[in-house]
């Protein structure tokens, strides 16, 4: 028995050895690779899209500044004549460190120092505490992206080059509404979009869902798998969050939290006159969950996440950065960490991915049902592949890594100011999110009550168990309603 442990531990040791000395020279290609890309699209960009831009667009807008504000995370300053408005974004938009300089082990300035795309830096005249001098920092992308958006027009077209033009993607512009595209089933059993405002039920469910998914992820699944009590009761609102699925993509969003949470309330609080609900969210949508529920505490009834991605951040690191290296590692193995490697880290890869994958869905679509024979349902796949690589790249870091400084106050808040019901689920198997991010959220707030799914992963913990979350669910909502 000790000869068999000491040889498994010997053989993982290998292993692991094996899995650096690989990503090191996987990584460091792909370095190389993403910088070749962006050279490419930025030749691209400009020679097809150069006739949509007028010269001359930046001058006299107004001032724009990008403020790395305290240790937690970066904050966009718009000045105009007309307006003040405050933007958080992550600095892991603009410093991703390759994996030679984290290996090298520099510290976070001098990185800083070596990837941060800026400018200048200059010190703010005020003191903070008679001692500390703060800086502002201007980030010419970023200043690029919101001098299009205070001249009231777009920077890039409605639809680049390299994202879809089809009608299901680009519906939205289509409609003077400015809004999410919403699923709701009304208490009548009538589904239904904003038609549904007049209907009279007597308890709202608002259902987010993750990153690259859509509502059809809800409504393919719950939705024909309620009861007839809770069809009659419950008025179920599944939304497609902004930049993906149905909703609107635009080009010149930063897609902050901020607008996000924004948008959730016009489509959805706003236009189905919602006062009192319970909300249902998977993975990202667990972030926007908390934020909602922070910004309208009398109104949750109940809250329900699924795979929270709340990782706890030691004392001293930068909270963007260290979520950033928990979700995308720099690791060839296992799979589902080399995958959102490249997809967190590698902006110009991802672009390349969402060029082949999304800009082409329909083709996807076709080859996925040739294959099968329409024998399986692709509503999956729609939700994985109908987005734009803006909103798919920037919800990435401004929502999963940029809120990563904000989680431990919703979560204070949630614990000390709301009475709702707090219901975690997690799949057993999931590799995407950690299940100690499940019993981080459980230490944060005490009543919340954990459910460990075995034999499940992120996808399975609600496909595949349908009826059952169905009625997990329903046992939630009318507890919370007896509250």
């Amino acid at each position: 028995m000790d000869v068999m442990c000491k040889t498994r531990t010997v053989l993982t040791l290998m292993g692991g050895v094996l899995n650096v000395a690989v990503s090191f020279v996987v990584f460091c290609f792909l370095d190389l690779v993403d910088l070749v890309l962006c050279f490419v699209y930025t030749v691209l960009d400009f020679c097809i899209e150069s006739e949509w831009k007028k010269p001359g667009c930046g001058g006299g807008a107004g001032k724009i500044i990008v403020s790395e504000g305290g240790e937690k995370e970066s904050e966009v300053v718009c000045l105009s004549s007309s307006r003040l408005q405050l933007e958080e974004i992550s600095d892991t938009l603009y410093s991703r460190p390759s994996f030679v300089t984290e290996i090298s082990k520099l510290t976070i300035n001098e990185l800083k120092k070596l990837k941060f795309d800026a400018d200048f830096v200059r010190s703010n005249d005020k003191i903070k505490k008679g001692t500390v001098r703060s800086t502002i920092t201007i980030n010419s992308t970023i200043v690029k992206m919101l001098q299009g958006r205070m001249i009231g027009q777009h920077l890039y077209p409605i639809t680049r080059w390299s994202d879809c033009d089809c009608h299901f993607c680009n519906s939205w512009t289509y409609s003077t509404k400015g809004t999410l595209y919403v699923k709701a089933a009304s208490p009548n059993g009538t589904p239904g979009f904003l038609d549904s405002v007049i209907d009279k039920a007597k308890e709202d469910v608002l259902f987010i869902h993750g990153f690259v998914s859509s509502s059809a992820f809800w409504t393919e699944t719950l939705f024909p798998n309620f009861s007839s009590k809770a069809k009659s009761t419950y008025r179920f609102l599944a939304v497609d969050l902004l930049g993906f699925a149905r909703s609107p993509k635009p080009n010149d969003s930063l897609y902050t939290l901020r607008e996000h949470v924004e948008m959730i309330e016009k489509s959805v609080l706003e236009a189905y006159n919602v006062e009192s609900f319970h909300i249902v969210a998977h993975s990202l949508g667990c972030i926007l969950a908390l934020a909602i529920a922070v910004k309208h505490p009398g109104s949750v009834k109940s809250l329900t996440l699924l795979a929270p991605p709340y990782y706890q951040v030691p004392k001293g690191e930068p909270a963007t950065q260290y979520v950033m290296r928990r979700v995308a590692p720099q690791r060839v193995w296992p799979p589902m960490s080399f995958c959102a490697s490249v997809g967190g880290r590698y902006k110009h890869i991802a672009r390349t991915v969402s060029l082949v994958l999304c800009k082409n869905h329909q083709l996807w679509d076709f080859l996925f049902q040739l294959i099968t024979r329409n024998k399986m349902r692709t509503y999956l796949l729609e939700g994985f592949i109908r987005h734009s690589h803006i909103a798919s790249w920037h919800t990435l870091h401004n929502i999963i890594f940029g809120t990563a400084g904000k989680l431990d106050r919703y979560l204070d808040v949630v614990r000390d100011r709301l009475n709702c019901d707090v219901n975690v689920l997690h799949g057993k198997d999931d590799k995407v999110i950690p299940l100690e991010c499940s019993y981080n959220v459980k230490r944060r707030i005490p009543r919340a009550r954990v459910k460990v799914v075995e034999n499940k992963d992120h996808i399975t913990i609600v496909v595949g168990r349908q009826r059952e979350f169905a009625e997990e669910l329903e046992e939630i909502w009318e507890k919370s309603t007896r509250i």
